[in-house]
């Protein structure tokens, strides 16, 4: 059997994964949405579902200070007698820190702070119960992997930070992760910046601390330089099967446009393992990602297909759905109006480094079909409602219902930079119906009430919400969402929500 790269499609970065008995978990970066941490669970390797988050409270996750693309870095999960443990950086606040649990599909611990500073922060539960931390960092050796010994319980250091490994010569190492593998040490990191140069290497030692032997064959992973259809991969994570086979999730990106652009974010790779005669491993076919790969050999396990509708009828938000930093409280509500979302606009706005009131998902696919019904009768110039194509606070395209000299009006947005184009067409009383056609080069908006239909307000470029335009490292979100620079609040109801891929 075959599968298809990616095997989690959209903005789901930084991939770790661990196996708890034929259970696998995975999770990946957030940076500065919320709730942080989305967990995974799969029983192949291949078919994944989101099971929850692993930073769910303002306490585990304070993202006040976050700045686009700032919040929670490259995390990482293990499980050990019992317990799962996830690992991550908060940039924007309490620096490197893990929480636990003995149910990844329930809450997560409060945070338990390490002082060894850095990044990418992992793992290494060694056979001698003793606890191996590395992250990446500057110290007083120069730039790369450093480790610790910690305490499991508390997170305090045991030993200080050493520099075990700098990589061999790529930019900005990175995204350690440690393996006790036949009693042979292996410390694999990504090395190249995560661009197109992005490579994994790896390096081997008979002790926690090396010195470690870089492979002959560096690197292990990267389609830099391919004429192909999966650019950028690395920040890979190593698995051993239930049957013995081995396979890596990494990272990587697919340019939809020339010059290559993406803007659906880094996704979630997964490639068989093999080893060499001298005991190195490698990953893909050749150390490449192809789009279509061998599938594991182990018994199939599908999960029910994502239904196209959400009607919020549920007391909680699915948990596709996120919102931008720490919602502002009273922003939203599934109660007020049941069958509804209801979002009260307030003085933060998509322009800014904030929180408006926003509940958003990722764009997981090229081409797809995304509507929703808004009730909304704004009072006030100055409010507006409506869907975002959101990369950043100065990268977004909206359509949206707001009022403009005491006239109800649907407004399409391009904000690119500092430059900014808006159209504008009357709106009639009622529910509207606001639509998006995500293509994989343009993105297309129309809007339809009752007493009209389907009117065409234009349409934008994918590659000016490019990461190679925007910067940062996250990827498109689709957002309801309400703003007000009075401060006053007319609620903004939406009824249904339709995401559809197309093909």
């Amino acid at each position: 059997m075959e599968y298809t790269n990616p095997v989690i499609p959209g903005f789901h970065p930084d991939p770790s994964i661990c196996r708890a008995g034929d259970d696998y978990y995975l999770v990946t970066s957030s940076f500065e949405y919320f709730p942080g941490v989305p967990i995974f669970h799969s029983k192949d390797l291949v078919h994944w579902r989101q099971i929850g988050h692993c930073l769910t409270t303002a306490e585990q996750l304070p993202l006040a200070n976050a700045w686009s693309s700032g919040g929670i870095f490259a995390p990482t999960i293990r499980h050990h007698n019992g317990w799962f443990y996830m690992v991550t950086t908060n940039v924007s606040g309490t620096g490197n820190f893990f929480v636990k649990t003995k149910n990844p599909e329930g809450a997560w611990s409060e945070p338990i702070p390490v002082a060894q500073n850095g990044i990418d922060p992992s793992l290494l539960f060694d056979d001698d119960n003793r606890v191996y931390f590395q992250s990446s960092r500057t110290g007083d050796q120069g730039d790369g992997i450093y480790q610790c010994e910690i305490d499991i319980e508390t997170g305090n250091m045991l030993t200080e930070s050493r520099l075990i490994w700098k990589g061999t010569g790529g930019a900005y190492p990175e995204a350690p992760h440690l393996y006790n593998i036949k009693g042979i040490y292996f410390l694999m990191i990504a090395e190249g910046g995560t661009e197109y140069g992005h490579m994994e290497t790896i390096a081997r030692s008979n002790l926690p601390y090396g010195p470690y032997e870089p492979c002959p064959n560096n690197p292990i992973l990267s389609n830099r330089s391919m004429n192909s259809k999966i650019h950028a991969t690395g920040h890979a994570d190593l698995i051993e099967a239930q049957d013995g086979s081995w396979w890596a999730v990494c990272l990587g990106i697919r340019p939809a446009s020339y010059p290559m652009g993406h803007h659906l974010g880094r996704e979630v790779f997964l490639a068989p393992v093999t080893w060499t005669a001298e005991g190195w491993p490698v990953i893909g076919k050749d150390t490449h990602i192809e789009p279509i790969m061998e599938a594991p050999k182990l018994p199939e396990v599908l999960w029910p297909e994502k239904p196209v509708r959400d009607h919020f009828n549920d007391s909680l938000l699915s948990f596709e759905w996120s919102f931008l930093r720490n919602p502002v409280e009273g922003s939203w509500s599934l109660q007020e109006r049941p069958g509804y979302l209801v979002l009260h606009g307030h003085q933060a706005l998509l322009d800014e480094a904030a929180s408006p009131a926003f509940v958003g998902r990722r764009l997981c696919h090229f081409s797809s079909n995304i509507e929703t019904e808004l009730e909304y009768e704004p009072q006030e110039d100055g409010e507006e409602a409506g869907l975002t194509i959101y990369m950043d606070e100065k990268h977004h395209y909206d359509l949206a219902v707001r009022s403009i000299q005491g006239r109800k009006t649907v407004v399409f947005r391009r904000t690119v930079g500092s430059l900014k184009v808006e159209e504008t067409k009357e709106c009639p009383e009622g529910p509207v119906v606001l639509r998006i056609q995500a293509l994989p080069e343009k993105f297309t908006v129309s809007f339809q009430s009752a007493q009209s239909g389907r009117i065409e307000m234009g349409w934008g470029e994918t590659h000016l919400l490019s990461t190679e335009v925007a910067g940062g490292f996250t990827g498109i979100f689709i957002a309801m969402y309400a703003t007000s620079t009075t401060g006053q609040s007319t609620p903004a109801s939406f009824d249904w929500f339709d995401y559809e891929p197309i093909g």
